[in-house]
């Protein structure tokens, strides 16, 4: 039987069909820049209060954030241009409006972007589910406006989700959602109407979390490359994902970014890695596999 939520069968990965990447590939390697905006007031939902440390306004916790659009991003992305990635950034659609140098600079570069809402400081926990079907409606409607570009994947802002999101989600022209880190292949995600799938992020390696427990990013740089290897022997049997994770008010300080530079040298000196985005994965993934890991999952959870 299907698991909680009803959304996803449950597949060990020793009994699921084998995954092929493009080129024979061991990894599909994607890197998600998060580029956010929090508010300096931002509006309360009466159930989760962004900024923990005092009332508002935080400044410490504002400036923090900001130090990322002012100068980690610019730090970031030369380490990016050196080793010339192709980012699938979760992106706060007001950074467009907010900081166009930063807009212009990810679309010259011809990013993939993840809506992430507008603000990483406004959720959509209590909405109701014409509130939210509005909400990503505006975010498709606003960010194609402002780039002449379509969203085609989804990250909860701040993770936050409903019980219905996959549903509208894939109602209103997503084809993939991030927020689901369950698994080191995408997935197939049971919907109302359409198809969804998730494409894994990860909390594992993500450089704001790990801060916040206090690891420092010599830490963050051995188990990118921990996890790496281990995937990169699976691999060889059956074709796994991985995914790094980092905030340019994290990774890109001075005394911090040189590690960055270290994962993505360490991960691309190897063959069979396919550097991709998550819009060329989940277009592979549905190509060649949706359908097949579907028809398996029907056979050995009846």
């Amino acid at each position: 039987m299907p698991l909680p939520p009803d959304r996803v069968d449950y597949l060990p990965m020793i009994d699921r069909p084998v995954i092929k990447w493009p080129n024979n590939a061991r990894i599909a390697f994607w890197v998600a820049p998060n580029i956010e905006h929090y508010e300096y007031l931002p509006l309360l939902d009466g159930v989760r209060n962004p900024w923990p440390r005092s009332p508002l306004p935080d400044v410490q916790q504002y400036s923090l954030h900001e130090y990322g659009n002012r100068v980690g991003f610019w730090r970031v992305i030369e380490v990016l241009d050196r080793y010339g990635i192709r980012c699938s950034t979760t992106l706060n659609i007001g950074v467009l409006r907010h900081f166009p140098e930063i807009a212009e600079a990810m679309l010259k570069r011809d990013w993939t972007f993840v809506n992430h809402g507008f603000y990483n400081t406004r959720y959509v926990t209590t909405f109701s589910e014409d509130q939210e079907r509005e909400f990503l409606h505006s975010c498709r409607e606003m960010f194609k406006r402002l780039t002449g570009r379509e969203l085609r994947g989804q990250s909860g802002p701040a993770a936050s989700n409903t019980e219905r999101s996959p549903d509208i989600v894939a109602e209103v022209g997503f084809t993939y959602q991030t927020d689901w880190k369950i698994d080191d292949h995408p997935l197939p995600i049971k919907v109302r109407s359409g198809r969804l799938v998730c494409i894994p992020y990860t909390s594992e390696l993500n450089d704001a979390p790990l801060m916040r427990h206090h690891y420092e990013a010599d830490y963050y740089a051995k188990i990118c490359k921990a996890q790496f290897d281990q995937l990169y022997r699976e691999g060889e049997e059956n074709g796994r994902l991985m995914c790094i994770a980092f905030h340019p008010y994290v990774i890109g300080r001075p005394h911090r970014v040189k590690y960055l530079a270290e994962v993505l040298d360490y991960i691309l000196s190897h063959d069979r890695v396919w550097q991709a985005t998550t819009d060329e994965i989940a277009d592979y993934y549905l190509a060649h596999y949706y359908e097949q890991a579907v028809a398996h999952a029907a056979r050995i959870n009846r």
